[in-house]
């Protein structure tokens, strides 16, 4: 995913420096050149060496090390790098970048790049409030600098607070949505349904499928690296929503078909990837639900069908593309949905196919639209999101 990509982590004095090495791995294992700065004080925490074996790059730290490849080192990997993320930031090193102050390697080679740069202040509570450091952190920000809000919890020294450097999946997602993918959505309105709708029978049942959320997830994720501005309707996921989407969640498939109503207006394209609760109990106050000899008998009542209305109230220009999942006549059944449903694309798929339907991690699509059909191979949710992009696009 970052093959060719020139990342590099600027690592200052603070006790979270910790969770660092294991940040750059994560990075390696990507592909991607991964460029380590130290601190003096930084290396008081970690020690170089581990950077280097995980890397296979000098970890750079002394600005007059003669050791090195190129004639002016802080300019050469300034030039190079991608994007430059400073974590642990610490209050010293916030405030001399701030203020212009270029006195070691690390804030000469910051400050000498030209692209983003993503901080991640990691402090103590009272020290990350002081007034100094909060307006550090907004000059920073009006210079084009990303900060990444620290969590809170336990900090080093006992004390709970705002302080503590997130954990590095997700300092790992503000590097991905900046360079994994080129930005060709950007400018787009996205919006996609996602997970499993549920229709409660009383207050311990309910109606639902097997729906786990990761197509519609990997779908959100993919438009967001690419540069769209993402809205996820979502039920229940058995995955964790992607970072950097607006996140719509929902209960019923009356929820989620209000919820999608009032965000379609303004979008460019809409992505049906949940699967709704065909069905819902009729109120249980009118008496619809009985028990006779044991057995439970429920009135049920088919739900609004929320493909239907959008292609019905389809705006010019807006493209919509919804999921035909079957166990027979696949092609067939998602043809007829293309056509009845106003839908520019149809994704079939197979319950019957190895490596398909609910709960995998891989799928296998079909994409059909009004001037053909397109066969993907097995791979994975987040490659298949790619290639459903790359169609719906081309159709804009």
């Amino acid at each position: 995913m970052l093959t060719g990509k020139t990342v590099v982590l600027a690592v200052t004095g603070s006790i979270a420096a910790y969770k660092v090495p294991n940040l750059a791995r994560m990075l390696k294992k990507r592909h991607c050149d991964v460029q380590v700065l130290m601190t003096q004080n930084a290396t008081q925490f970690i020690n170089p060496i581990t950077f280097e074996s995980l890397t296979g790059n000098k970890c750079l730290i002394d600005t007059f090390d003669r050791n090195f490849q190129y004639s002016v080192e802080h300019v050469a990997l300034a030039k190079r790098a991608d994007v430059v993320m400073i974590a642990p930031a610490s209050a010293n090193v916030i405030g001399k970048i701030a203020n212009g102050i270029a006195d070691d390697m690390l804030t000469t080679t910051v400050m000498a790049c030209p692209c983003k740069k993503i901080v991640s202040p990691a402090m103590n509570h009272n020290m990350f409030h002081n007034p100094i450091v909060q307006d550090n952190l907004q000059k920073l920000q009006r210079f084009g600098y990303e900060i990444v809000a620290p969590d809170r919890g336990m900090l080093a020294n006992g004390d709970t607070g705002d302080g503590r450097m997130p954990e590095e999946e997700v300092l790992l997602q503000y590097i991905l949505r900046e360079i994994a993918c080129e930005k060709d959505l950007a400018g787009k309105k996205i919006l996609v349904t996602a997970g499993a709708t549920r229709e409660p029978i009383d207050p311990v049942r309910f109606i639902t499928n097997h729906s786990s959320g990761k197509m519609g997830c990997a779908i959100a994720k993919a438009a967001m690296l690419r540069g769209a501005e993402v809205t996820l309707v979502h039920g229940h996921m058995e995955v964790e929503p992607p970072k950097f989407v607006k996140c719509v969640p929902v209960q019923t498939a009356q929820q989620m078909f209000d919820a999608v109503i009032q965000a379609a207006p303004g979008q460019d394209i809409i992505i049906k990837a949940a699967a709704v609760a065909d069905y819902t109990p009729e109120t249980v106050a009118e008496g619809k639900m009985k028990k006779t000899d044991g057995n439970l008998t429920i009135s049920l009542k088919r739900t609004q069908d929320i493909l239907a209305y959008l292609g019905k109230h389809k705006t010019p220009g807006q493209v919509l593309c919804g999921f035909s999942m079957e166990t027979d006549n696949v092609l067939e059944n998602a043809q007829k949905k293309l056509h009845s449903k106003n839908c520019d694309m149809i994704c079939a798929n197979s319950l019957r196919s190895e490596g398909a339907g609910f709960g995998v991690d891989t799928n296998i699509l079909t994409l059909i639209t009004h001037e053909g059909m397109t066969e993907l191979d097995l791979m994975s949710k987040e490659q298949a999101a790619h290639e459903i992009l790359n169609h719906l696009i081309q159709m804009k």
